[in-house]
């Protein structure tokens, strides 16, 4: 009897043990676009990994799109040596930053060579990877940007030119639209998955500047009147065979704002017209109650959204609410983290990177 409590004993220690670690495993990824010295101001102890965003594809290399980008990246490098878990990966493209990738990637020869000057970059600079954010391969991405289907081929043929050349001592991840159209049509994801070390789905702006009727853009869960929501994102990349661990879900440091929406259910589900982006550190002035907003929480969508019945403006964002609400998503789900775009639109301190830290802390007690 004796000898069974025993076994008990230690296999729930070993249970609580790897339950712990797998707590502190998860990644916390920031894509940053700031300089050298904002940087510093935010809780770096938090992330796991910063994204410098972005660099650009100048002809059949990687480059700076900004002679001052050098020194900020060589200085979010040397932050390492406080912060010797930190990871520093610099990304390729952005939205509206991927025009020539369609036409130059389509060439075998193009996509050697980049991936050798990924490497040399990488190395020049002591950064830890690479993320490619080409929005969108084999489907429409921004207006007017060449794109084809043979995309999605050439795409997991870059993927494998670039492992090839930075090996395993270097990451490789890339930035995936959380809508069905991309998962289903823009990668093959049997090729690609292996590759790579993670995939940051960025599962916000699933409502955007081109939508004429409001809802949640970042959205937990999926509702009839929304379909596109970051469980529904996951679950299909689940069902195709993705390991969890690879899967990042997002969480949007902004704000999309709608105008001339009609005073009908809070402005939810409503014809109106994009406005403006609003960062985070501006929630409080731009929705204040001076300007007539009112915060709703949808508990179904688990998703918060402001109205404004006398300026007629709806807000979709995330907050504390729905970040801390994602991190216990990504626990629950054995998921391999979190990211956000970007850091620069939170508050130094006591902002959506300390909540999704504490979210984190609290889950390992």
């Amino acid at each position: 009897m004796k000898e069974k409590i025993l076994v008990i004993v230690v296999l729930l220690w070993s249970a609580n043990c790897s339950f712990a670690q797998n707590m502190s495993q998860k990644s916390v990824i920031a894509y940053y676009t700031g300089d050298e010295n904002a940087i510093r101001n935010y809780p770096i102890s938090s992330l796991s990994h910063i994204i410098y965003s972005f660099l650009k594809l100048d002809g059949d290399t990687l480059a700076f799109m900004r002679p001052e980008q050098r020194q900020t990246l060589r200085s979010l490098v040397a932050l390492k040596k406080n912060y010797p878990n930190l990871k520093v990966q610099v990304s390729l493209g952005g939205w509206g930053g991927c025009e020539p990738c369609s036409g130059a990637f389509a060439k075998p020869a193009v996509r050697e060579k980049f991936a050798v000057s990924v490497k040399k970059l990488l190395v020049e600079y002591g950064a830890d990877g690479l993320d490619l954010d080409w929005e969108y391969p084999g489907i429409e991405g921004h207006p007017g940007h060449p794109w084809m289907k043979e995309d999605v081929a050439n795409f997991t043929a870059l993927v494998k030119s670039i492992r090839s050349a930075i090996g395993d001592r270097f990451e490789l991840s890339f930035a995936a639209g959380g809508f069905t159209k991309f998962l289903e049509e823009s990668i093959d994801w049997k090729e690609v998955t292996p590759l790579v070390n993670r995939i940051n789905l960025m599962t916000y702006d699933l409502v955007n500047g081109y939508s004429k009727v409001t809802g949640h853009h970042t959205a937990l869960h999926a509702v009839d009147q929304l379909p596109e929501a970051t469980d529904r994102c996951i679950d299909r990349l689940l069902q195709m065979g993705v390991p969890s661990s690879k899967l990042v879900i997002g969480a949007a440091f902004y704000a999309r704002v709608w105008k001339n929406v009609p005073d009908i259910n809070h402005g939810l589900f409503q014809p109106g017209e994009f406005k403006t982006s609003v960062d985070y550190r501006d929630f409080d002035k731009e929705f204040s109650t001076g300007n007539g907003f009112v915060a709703y929480w949808d508990e179904a969508a688990q998703a918060p959204y402001s109205y404004s019945a006398t300026k007629k403006e709806f807000a979709t964002y995330d907050d504390k609410r729905s970040v801390a609400a994602k991190t216990r998503y990504v626990l629950d789900k054995q998921l391999g983290g979190i990211m956000f775009w970007e850091l620069s639109e939170d508050f130094e301190k006591g902002g959506l990177l300390e909540e999704i830290s504490k979210t984190l802390k609290n889950a390992r007690k």
